[in-house]
């Protein structure tokens, strides 16, 4: 960013206190990120999945493999985008409390303004404890005081028969406790839920998009102050990939076949957004 990184974390945290809740699409690489930034959105963030799949690794496993292409892409981004990026780090890669403290430093060197850290065990084998989460949100806080801490609870993500809310707000209530700045409950859809966490966390929430379930307008409606995209951007353009590489094989238009207006982003266009002189 043309500011320095200590504004671009204060005004990171100033958008989730605005008058609209922030609407956080989340990249998977520099690309991704600058044609993003250059959209207009107020901040950027990035996607666990989207890293870790597009260097070919699975999500969600803690491995180091993933926290190296998560570092590095921070790095990249640095200086390079027009808005504050957060990054998510899985569950802090399965570092303990002084490691992941070490990650968060770097982080915040390389000019992230946030970092989202989740609760899930690595390969979805439950919850961790949430002391001794809150004991790597602490340690987190301590190493990088700036930086937006988004604590994500996975009671309900992947979950066929989620708890009670009460689990929720319990962890939500120790994590805010040991310094969180947000609380992030991904796979909760259900207005009635939303509207009572809304009520009941003192913290702004943030909740994953679902498409054909929420809208913006009226997520905002019901409180929340962030939106995240999750890995759907990611998703949904190797989704469009497959799509048009099945129309050139079978004779047909690309954008024919993706139901589009036509609309393709042209080699100059991407020449441009990664610096390079037309």
């Amino acid at each position: 960013m043309s500011t320095s990184p200590e504004y671009a974390t204060f005004h990171f945290h100033a958008l989730h206190h605005a008058d609209q809740p922030l609407l956080l699409p989340n990249a998977w690489d520099v690309i991704s990120a600058v044609a993003l930034a250059g959209a207009g959105y107020a901040a950027v963030g990035t996607t666990s999945l989207g890293v870790a799949a597009a260097h070919g690794y699975p999500d969600g496993r803690g491995l180091a493999e993933v926290r190296d292409a998560t570092v590095a892409l921070a790095l990249r981004l640095n200086g390079r985008l027009a808005c504050p990026y957060t990054v998510d780090v899985e569950g802090g890669f399965g570092g303990d409390a002084g490691q992941v403290a070490d990650l968060a430093a770097e982080l915040a060197e390389a000019g992230a303004a946030g970092l989202n850290l989740e609760d899930g065990l690595p390969g979805g084998e439950g919850l961790k404890d949430p002391v001794q989460q809150a004991e790597l949100i602490s340690a987190v806080k301590e190493r990088a005081p700036g930086l937006f801490l988004n604590a994500r609870i996975d009671t309900h993500w992947l979950a066929d028969n989620p708890p009670p809310l009460s689990v929720t707000l319990s962890r939500a209530e120790t994590y805010l406790a040991a310094g969180a700045d947000g609380v992030f409950v991904p796979g909760v859809v259900a207005d009635e839920e939303i509207s009572t966490l809304v009520a009941e966390v003192p913290a702004p929430l943030n909740i994953l998009f679902a498409p054909g379930r929420h809208t913006v307008s009226r997520l905002a409606e019901l409180g929340v102050r962030r939106i995240s995209t999750g890995s759907l951007l990611f998703r949904t353009g190797l989704q469009a990939a497959l799509t048009a590489a099945d129309a050139i094989r079978t004779g047909q238009q690309p954008a024919e076949a993706a139901g589009a207006a036509g609309e393709v982003l042209g080699y100059a266009e991407v020449q441009r957004l990664v610096g390079e002189e037309e």
